[in-house]
């Protein structure tokens, strides 16, 4: 294999950069061994992030040895919990990018030979998965840890419970006492939201795909074990040196296969759609939308995790994790055992010792699942041309009709309803809410989970150019594009317009004449830009649509 820190460490015309490397304790042995990054998202903005640090000093002890010497280093991340219902928001996705784009900045310039990433929150997770298949050099990633639940009332809560309840109290079904106790218990420490959100779904595509240690994805933030796992996954990384085994190598057409089954298994976040679509670029992998779908309809839905279901990823956890989900899909042929992963060994000679247990009601089996059909839809149809996506896990209904009531902001849809403008039958539009035009593709679980505490979870259907949380249920469809700015029918739907839904035909329709859409469409013209300068600009120039992953590349 290429040794690029050949280029730092090797001839004396480099003497410059190894005195550089001596400063931050390097020695004369050093220079011979694999130059490895530690990279993590390590930060105090997020609960999320919180274990990075520590986590990078244990896969240090990891990759130091005969073979390696390692370099602890940072990138950004920002808390989508911290940044809901706000301007703040439009930087979450934006974050991904940047992620990506600065560990690749690091990896080059250092001239690192391999990596190990850690992450915890959305946005960091898939953006290390990028980073690691753009750049190509052996690489293995390890999930910052999720949190435990809190507790209230004798039933167990999470962040989701807070933005819920704020909508309660509007609608005056709890007291501001209570949005408080409810505010002080939900997040009880360190790590990543407990239930099967975006991040606990995307360290859970980690495993899938072959890119982490089997057994690492649900493990807690502030569990031991995690840390032992930092340490061995810094020493595994020293194997796919020596046998120069890639991401690439790894993240194959058949691994993003077993990933996304592994998602529509879980009743995953929607947000995976959109970050499998763009690690799946980044790897040189030809996957569309429509494969979440033709798998959906063949995978049944198999946990019943949060936020729809009844537990959270430590009870996953209990019970053996992630691999006790890929075992029960290899055993019913839904996955490929062939696919080569981080540990040398292939998916199916990693499950060959992994029992799956039968007194538990966490997994559910094929032969009686939740539902026979997995936990995520593609959707096309007039409003969605392109496509569109829903979380139907949780959903008990396949129809819905109903009056557009438009909004061209999440902020507007927001004051309505604390106003009263929502009202039951009706077909909530919020839009310029996209890649290009938010710019950013907010998350709306402000909206959608004051909606649902409010009482109209099950009677207002949601549609969206922006996004949704992983802890998003009920009636919500986002991602639909073409996007408001690029002139999709979605721009042009009006208040009054009729909107259907039909999920088993997976058509998503504004019910208004051809003819007349063209001339609505002749006639729109977007918005001025919310921001003419900075990173928000240079990113709504950049960005594709979220069909294709929503990448800047």
């Amino acid at each position: 294999m290429v040794k690029f820190s050949d280029d730092v460490t090797q001839g004396v015309e480099k003497s410059a950069a190894r005195a550089m490397l001596r400063a931050v304790g390097l020695q004369d042995e050093d220079f011979e061994k694999f130059q490895v990054g530690i990279v993590s998202a390590g930060n105090e903005v997020t609960p999320c992030n919180l274990t990075g640090p520590e986590l990078s000093e244990h896969a240090k002890d990891g990759v130091n040895g005969d073979v390696s010497a390692g370099l602890i280093f940072s990138t950004i991340a920002v808390s989508d919990g911290i940044s809901m219902g706000h301007e703040g928001m439009r930087a979450s996705l934006v974050s991904r990018e940047v992620i990506a784009d600065s560990v690749e900045l690091v990896m080059h310039a250092e001239r690192f030979d391999g990596m190990v990433t850690i992450a915890g929150c959305d946005k960091s997770l898939p953006g290390m998965l990028m980073a690691s298949a753009r750049i190509n050099r052996p690489s293995i990633f390890l999930y910052g840890g999720s949190s435990l639940p809190g507790e209230y009332k004798g039933k167990d809560i999470s962040i989701v419970d807070v933005f819920e309840g704020i909508g309660a109290l509007e609608k005056g079904l709890i007291t501001e006492e209570e949005l408080y106790e409810i505010e002080c218990a939900a997040c009880p420490g360190q790590g990543s939201c407990a239930g099967m959100f975006t991040a606990n779904t995307m360290a859970s595509v980690g495993e899938a795909i072959g890119m982490s240690l089997p057994g690492t994805a649900s493990i807690q933030a502030e569990d031991q074990r995690l840390r032992k796992a930092a340490k061995e996954t810094g020493d595994q990384l020293n194997y796919l040196l020596k046998n120069d085994l890639k991401p690439r190598d790894i993240m194959t057409k058949e691994a993003f296969h077993n990933a996304i089954t592994t998602v529509l298994s879980l009743g995953g976040s929607t947000n995976a759609v959109l970050h499998l679509l763009a690690i799946a670029y980044e790897a040189k992998v030809d996957l569309t939308i429509d494969v979440f779908d033709e798998l959906a309809r063949k995978v049944p839905h198999l946990a019943d995790m949060k936020p729809f279901g009844k537990y959270h990823m430590v009870d996953l956890d209990k019970i053996g994790g992630v691999p006790v989900v890929s075992k029960i899909l290899l055993e019913n042929k839904l996955i490929d055992p062939n696919c080569m992963t981080v540990t040398g060994k292939t998916v199916g000679e990693n499950l060959e010792d992994i029992e799956v247990p039968k007194d538990q009601d966490v997994v559910y089996f094929p032969d009686n699942p939740i539902s026979k059909e997995g936990g995520l839809a593609i959707l096309r149809g007039s409003l969605s041309p392109n496509g569109s996506v829903v979380k139907v896990a949780g959903i008990e209904i396949d129809t819905f009709k109903g009056p557009a009531n438009v909004f061209d902001s999440e902020q507007e849809a927001l004051d309505a309803l604390f106003n009263n403008k929502i009202k039951k039958g009706e077909v909530v539009v919020i839009r310029n809410e996209g890649p290009k035009g938010g710019p950013g593709m907010r998350e709306m679980l402000q909206i959608t989970a004051a909606m649902k505490g409010a009482g109209l979870g099950k009677d207002v259907l949601l549609i969206t150019d922006g996004r949704f949380s992983g802890g998003t249920t009920g009636l919500c469809i986002g991602h639909v594009t073409p996007e408001s700015f690029d002139n999709g029918p979605i721009a042009i739907c009006e208040t009054g317009d009729e909107i259907s839904l039909d999920l088993k035909k997976r058509e998503l329709n504004l019910n208004v004449d051809e003819d007349e859409i063209e001339k609505r469409l002749k006639k729109y013209s977007n918005p001025e830009p919310r921001y003419n300068s900075g990173v928000l600009n240079k990113y709504s120039k950049l960005v594709t649509g979220a069909d294709r992953g929503a990448v800047t590349g």
